[in-house]
Parts: C-alpha cells; sequence; structure tokens
C-alpha cells in the first residue's frame, strides 16, 4: 500500500534500526515453526483488525496472487497465501511508516506465525532496508503494488474488470504517471527484475491470478 516515502534522513534512520530491532527480535531469533493456522481463523484475524472494504479487497487480491505464484513455483500454497492475506494487517491504522508493519508483526508473532511469514511482511515495506532473500519475500513485494495498480484499472474500465485485457492497455496506464499516482511504478518494475520475471509476464501472470476477485 502507498505511504509516503518522502522523508528525511534522521526519521529514516531511526525507522530502519527499529526495524533491524524487530527483525531480529520476530523473525532471526525466532524457531522456524510451521504454519498452524487455518485460512478462516487468518481471515478473521484480517477482519477483526480491517474494516475497510478497499483494503480487504487489496489483501484478498495480493493473497491470490501469491496462491498463484506459490503453485507456480511448487511451494507451500496456505502459506503464501496466509502471507498475502496479512501483510497489510495494520495499515488502516498505522498507514505511515513510522507505524506500518510495527503494528503488525509483533501481533502476528505473538499468534504464532512463522518467520518465514513475518520476514516476507517485513521485506515488503522497501524503506526498511532489509534484504529479500527468501522466494516469498520477493513474490510479496512483486505483486503487492501491481495488485493495487490492477484494481485501478479494472476500477476505470467500462467494465470494471480486468477480463479480456492485454498488456498494452495496462502498460499506456503505467507509462502515465497521472493514473493512480500514488502506485510506485519503479516497485512494480523492481519487484518483477527480482523474481526475475519479464514484466509482461509477471503482469498477465498476476491478472489472471486476481480478476475474478476485481468484478
Amino acid at each position: 500500500m502507498p505511504l509516503d516515502k518522502e522523508v528525511g534522513p534522521e526519521v529514516l534512520a531511526r525507522v530502519q534500526a527499529r526495524a533491524r530491532e524487530m527483525y531480529d527480535k520476530h523473525v532471526r531469533n525466532n524457531p522456524n515453526r510451521a504454519l498452524t493456522k487455518s485460512r478462516a481463523e487468518s481471515l478473521a484475524l484480517m477482519e477483526s483488525w480491517v474494516s475497510s472494504d478497499a483494503l480487504r479487497k487489496h489483501m484478498l487480491a495480493v493473497e491470490a496472487a501469491m496462491i498463484a505464484y506459490a503453485g507456480k513455483f511448487g511451494d507451500d500454497l496456505s502459506l503464501w497465501g496466509a502471507t498475502g492475506l496479512l501483510h497489510d494487517l495494520d495499515y488502516e491504522k498505522n498507514p505511515t511508516m513510522e507505524t506500518h508493519v510495527f503494528a503488525g508483526v509483533p501481533a502476528l508473532a505473538e499468534q504464532g506465525y512463522p518467520a518465514a511469514m513475518l520476514d516476507a511482511i517485513m521485506g515488503h515495506a522497501d524503506y526498511f532496508g532489509l534484504l529479500r532473500e527468501t522466494k516469498l519475500a520477493k513474490t510479496l513485494f512483486a505483486v503487492d503494488e501491481l495488485c493495487g495498480f490492477l484494481t485501478a484499472v479494472a476500477y476505470v474500465r467500462p467494465t470494471k474488470n480486468l477480463d479480456g485485457i492485454e498488456f498494452s492497455s495496462i502498460r499506456k496506464k503505467l507509462k502515465d504517471k497521472a493514473f493512480a499516482r500514488a502506485v510506485s511504478r519503479e516497485d512494480i518494475q523492481k519487484g518483477a527484475d527480482e523474481l526475475g520475471v519479464p514484466m509482461e509476464e509477471h503482469v498477465m501472470f498476476v491478472v489472471k491470478a486476481v480478476e475474478a476477485l476485481l468484478r
């Protein structure tokens, strides 16, 4: 989700120092446990934190994209889906660089969610300056901004969905800086590059994953 990244170096340094402390506490020094929560439990947790229909829709779209990529990579669908579903758990009440993720990660750790998931959620906050080393973390970062952008694209189409859309139409919107200006084109490109997937292939793969939700 969009955040104000235009902050001074002192604020950024403070945020990154706090992020490193939180990473050490909840990721590095945590046991490598498996996901034990059901999808119903994760959905209930998300809904208890998030009342905004738009934010819920975004988190469901990211969940769908993560599950699709987990299938492509032959990885854990449940873990990847939960990571997408809960990645913005605290955003509604904590929408700033100094608060977003800082409330969500400790809450998820207390609930027993695995370190691999917390690592990915911290990694999607690019301004934390943490390396995204796992496929899970790289994929969450790659689909997050893109899902937000595709939602905006669907909204302005006459059909209000992505059915039958071609990459050329999406590329045109990506080049239009006035459209969905809060979405970072740089992050979308960076995400595809980190995954090692060509932009068109990445975008259309996510379109297919989320199109049923964006109707």
